[in-house]
């Protein structure tokens, strides 16, 4: 299938690296002719510099034969007209990335019928509720849900003196063969391991489950997390973000404060933000956080629109005693370093985006595809096929990539964690983590 990505900044290099990898005839368009030329040379793809809200430019693209097009540039304005364009020529699904606030307002929400548009991503939107996902749990450095939630991919941080350390993974599966959940990966030393049954789990490792929703509350014990309630939050800078993440825990009744060094966007937040208290001041300076309670906060967010700024206050803020912090990252090789100094997660609005996009484009066998910040492996879900390699061999039998697991099975409403004995059949959703180089194997065993 014949897949047109307008916008070549990091949204649309994640989906065009992942749909590239998954065999789709994929055309990447931007205006930005050196943009253009370094996916070239990354990805093995056709790659168009022009307007991609010019009819002429998708024409040269292939739009006539397209079934999806995905407009994600920074420009709202052209990611509609995109969509617009496309509805025209019957491509089959077509999705807008949508920044301003005002197209999600009640009275002013975005007419999709009228544009064409079958989904709208909000970056800032999407960046806020994986954090509100990361903040109520101590332990969670990472998290993506699949299948409404019924299934979670979840990083944790091992502490010293947790239950699970220096013991190995056939060990605790025999100690805890009453919970539900499969440990598809090992990050030590910005090295990520597949483990197998002597692999061993060492305090300071950031491990990745695959788990039933239901069994998730179990595991922060494991890591060694003591029981946690979110009750304070502070978050530094007062961007969009902020104010979708303030909005959520108001929800909640959650006490949300806001740093924010513009008085005159301070004024801004206050009307927004009623339920909120907004503070002028600079959330880099160690003297306002103590004197505002940083030590006592049960999260902090740096959602300051520079990295470095974010970073850096997010580390005063744990040094100083917050509980759970975390820090906005836009520049994706900045990702690794965070959980290094000492932050407890990242996250990052671009592949947010990306991953929310990736969730919701289908096809084939693969039905949802997750992109990690803190793995070099991506989560992948798969609907097992009717002639599948795999179906009816116990897993123990199946030459399986080294470099991939299957973390759980949905069948007839209910989550397996697999074992060697089980089966897979027609139907079952699969859900596999694994390195990119194994997946193309992955796929033809399972698709």
């Amino acid at each position: 299938m014949r897949v047109l990505i307008v916008g070549a900044g990091q949204v649309g290099f994640q989906l065009a690296k992942r749909l590239s990898e998954e065999d789709q005839d994929v055309v990447l368009i931007d205006l930005d002719p050196q943009k253009t030329s370094y996916v070239s040379e990354q990805l093995d793809l056709l790659t168009i510099a022009g307007n991609g809200a010019s009819l002429p430019v998708l024409e040269k693209a292939g739009l006539s034969g397209a079934g999806m097009l995905l407009a994600v540039t920074s420009q709202d304005q052209s990611n509609i007209v995109a969509c617009l364009l496309a509805s025209q020529f019957d491509v089959e699904l077509r999705v807008a990335r949508i920044s301003a606030p005002e197209y999600y307002e009640p009275d002013r929400a975005l007419a999709r019928e009228l544009f064409g548009i079958d989904l709208v991503i909000s970056p800032e939107r999407e960046v806020a509720w994986e954090t509100l996902q990361l903040l109520a749990s101590e332990a969670a450095t990472e998290f993506v849900h699949f299948m409404d939630d019924r299934v979670r991919l979840l990083g944790v941080r091992i502490r010293e003196g947790a239950p699970v350390v220096a013991k190995s993974m056939a060990q605790l599966d025999h100690e805890l063969s009453d919970l539900r959940f499969v440990t598809v990966a090992i990050v030590r030393d910005g090295k990520t391991e597949i483990p197998r049954g002597p692999s061993r789990i060492e305090a300071g490792d950031q491990v990745f489950l695959l788990a039933a929703t239901d069994d998730m509350p179990s595991i922060p014990r494991l890591a060694g997390y003591e029981q946690f309630e979110l009750r304070r939050v502070m978050i530094a800078g007062g961007n969009q973000e902020a104010i979708y993440l303030a909005r959520h825990l108001a929800a909640q009744d959650v006490e949300c404060t806001i740093l924010e060094r513009d008085r005159r966007r301070c004024v801004e937040l206050a009307e927004a933000l009623p339920e909120a208290l907004i503070l002028h001041g600079d959330a880099r300076d160690p003297e306002l956080l103590e004197m505002e309670g940083v030590e006592g906060v049960d999260g902090f967010v740096a959602f300051t629109g520079i990295d470095s700024v974010n970073m850096l206050s997010g580390l005063l803020a744990k040094t100083m005693g917050a509980r759970k912090v975390v820090t906005l990252i836009h520049r994706p090789d900045y990702i690794p370093l965070v959980t290094r100094i000492g932050i407890d997660a990242a996250v990052s609005p671009r592949l947010s985006a990306a991953n929310a996009i990736l969730r919701y484009v289908r096809r084939g066998g693969v039905r949802t595809v997750a992109t990690l910040k803190g793995a070099d492996a991506e989560a992948i879900e798969f609907e097992i096929g009717d002639e599948a390699p795999i179906l009816h061999r116990p897993l123990k039998h199946v030459s399986f990539p080294k470099q991939g697991v299957i973390g759980a099975i949905i069948r007839d409403g209910e989550v397996i964690s697999p074992r060697g004995d089980d089966v897979l059949l027609p139907g079952d959703r699969a859900f596999v983590f694994a390195a990119p180089a194994a997946v193309p194997e992955i796929e033809r065993l399972l698709a």
